[in-house]
């Protein structure tokens, strides 16, 4: 009973991090609401993009009276702003944006129109879209379920430490085992396929992602090793935390940004609504 309840409780924490870290993230798509005749009218912006299709702004279910353009540029550019308006396309108001090279980015905003009256939508603090290549399911699909098993494990094994549960050191190698092929093997896999480069973390570049997979990789490394010979929960409990902690951190922060002067990707910038 107590082991299935281990698992129950280790699933709950995996499954709130996971939708916490995608709902927080940066290439989440921005929620807007605005007031017409009253009435709330709710869409999303999106902030990523893959190159192997066209980009459409889209405003779904849009009120019939509802008109306007939306406003792009390069980021981070000083280029001059361009102007699209938007066209109707059933119930739906659309606005054809150009795409971008893998990590190049677009700000764009919005300046609506209904009975008359002018609504700027995110003009102060535009919304930068992300742009990255298409990443084959072979690949993506392991990687997304070995991160989840990883940190599902680790919630478990972590558990079984704090309540002193011996079976906590087999339970650590496997943890160790998910994270290495889900996150250092995979994941560079991920990055080579969506961005071009394999690797952007220390020592080479800054990209969160890899840093902070690299910290819990490191964290659960040396807690499998301590507990080969002896007992230390206190290790595989510090690891467990660590690795909750990296899963809260919205994921791509501080990703891979395309320079568009040096035509290169830079990495440690954060990618968020500004």
């Amino acid at each position: 009973m107590k082991n299935a309840i281990f698992w129950i409780l280790a699933f709950i924490i995996t499954i709130s991090a996971a939708i916490y870290q995608r709902r927080t993230g940066p290439t989440h798509p921005a929620g807007m609401s605005i007031t017409l005749n009253n009435e709330d009218y709710k869409f999303r912006l999106t902030r990523s993009h893959t190159i192997t299709r066209d980009f459409f702004v889209s405003l779904k279910n849009a009120p019939e009276d509802l008109a306007g353009s939306v406003i792009y540029r390069r980021y981070p550019t000083e280029d001059k702003w361009t102007k699209v308006p938007l066209f109707r396309d059933k119930d739906d108001l659309k606005a054809q944006l150009p795409l971008q090279p893998p990590a190049g980015k677009i700000e764009y905003y919005l300046m609506l129109e209904f009975n008359g009256e002018i609504i700027p939508v995110t003009r102060e603090n535009p919304v930068i879209l992300r742009f990255k290549d298409d990443v084959p399911a072979v690949y993506l699909i392991p990687h997304i379920l070995l991160m989840f098993l990883a940190m599902m494990f680790s919630s478990y094994t972590g558990l079984l430490a704090a309540f002193n549960e011996r079976r906590f050191r087999k339970f650590a190698l496997w943890t160790l085992i998910l994270l290495v092929v889900g996150g250092m093997i995979f994941g560079p896999i991920i990055q080579k396929f969506a961005f071009g480069d394999f690797w952007t973390g220390w020592p080479f570049g800054k990209d969160l992602t890899d840093n902070k997979t690299l910290i819990a990789v490191i964290f659960w490394g040396i807690a499998a090793v301590l507990n080969l010979r002896k007992e230390r929960r206190w290790i595989v409990i510090a690891a467990a935390i660590v690795l909750l902690a990296v899963y809260s951190i919205p994921h791509s922060t501080m990703g891979s940004e395309l320079d568009y002067e040096t035509g290169k990707v830079k990495t440690g910038m954060i990618n968020l609504v500004k």
